[in-house]
């Protein structure tokens, strides 16, 4: 997908690559990149995305090591149920399916079996290509109206996620449904000609301020990466591709190192930029965002 007009993954790298960051050393002191996040406290703000047909348990466990939120894609209830046996934190991200009771059958699964949050995938609703109903392992999918994401929000007691906004009106709309939060995502580039999540942060960080979680989602190969998007408004924000040859070649402790290094390299960033803690990192010091 990747050579094909209006690649959006290499649109976003682009855009993060042009974005400067200026030094404020003098006095700075060493900074704490511990993050809370729905009631629990993580040693880091970068998170796995909601990756899926992997190890991920191996996954879950690497990033349970490295102190890391988890949050994993489409799989069946037995797979989650293994995910959470390594006594990760995860959010599960469920799939539109068009039939109600496959969304809530897994919402119920999730809650009932210990999950931190659930989602949904909407950006996976609609075929790459055209306007017709994508099929997922032969299921179709549907995206869900107002009101029966509203009942889906209001079915359960966790915390629910909207995968996919990329426009101050759907953030809006996630505030005006009741949802704990927002993944900003093209979904590795299933629409084209996206706009890069990070340009879209300071925009919906100032509507909707401490009323919706931002992840930003696709486009961080590091911590460098990690600390432009928490200075543009992120809470949080999460690695795919980036942990998936670790992952093959040394299953946990390669998704371990990888969440550490890039962790480390936020760290740096931050003690170079006077952020003592991740409340504390001020946007200004980003030059060439709009």
């Amino acid at each position: 997908m990747h050579d094909l007009p209006g690649d959006s993954v290499r649109i976003a790298r682009e855009y993060m690559d042009s974005l400067l960051v200026e030094s404020r050393i003098v006095g700075a002191g060493k900074p704490s990149s511990r993050f809370g996040f729905l009631g629990e406290i993580f040693e880091t703000p970068i998170m796995t995305a909601a990756l899926s047909h992997i190890d991920l348990v191996s996954m879950a466990e690497g990033a349970k090591q490295a102190g890391a939120p988890v949050s994993i894609g489409m799989g069946s209830n037995e797979e989650l149920d293994a995910v959470l046996a390594t006594g990760a934190k995860v959010i599960k991200i469920i799939k539109p399916y068009a039939d109600p009771d496959a969304i809530l059958s897994r919402i119920r699964f999730a809650e009932d079996h210990g999950a931190l949050a659930v989602g949904m995938d909407l950006e996976h609703s609609i075929h790459a290509d055209d306007a017709e109903p994508d099929r997922i392992h032969g299921l179709e999918m549907k995206l869900p109206t107002l009101d029966e994401l509203r009942g889906y929000i209001q079915s359960t007691k966790l915390p629910f996620f909207i995968k996919g906004v990329l426009s101050l009106q759907d953030a809006e709309k996630c505030v005006d449904l009741g949802c704990a939060g927002a993944i900003l995502s093209h979904h590795n580039g299933l629409m084209r000609y996206a706009v890069p999540p990070g340009r879209l942060l300071p925009k919906l960080r100032a509507a909707v301020g401490s009323h919706l979680l931002l992840i930003a989602d696709g486009g961080i190969e590091s911590g460098y990466d990690a600390f432009k998007a928490l200075a543009l408004g992120a809470d949080a924000v999460t690695v795919g591709r980036g942990l998936i040859p670790a992952l093959k070649e040394s299953g946990a402790d390669g998704v371990r190192q990888v969440i550490v290094t890039m962790t480390k390299q936020l760290q740096s960033m931050m003690y170079r930029t006077g952020s003592v803690d991740l409340k504390h990192i001020d946007p200004s010091v980003i030059w060439g965002a709009e």
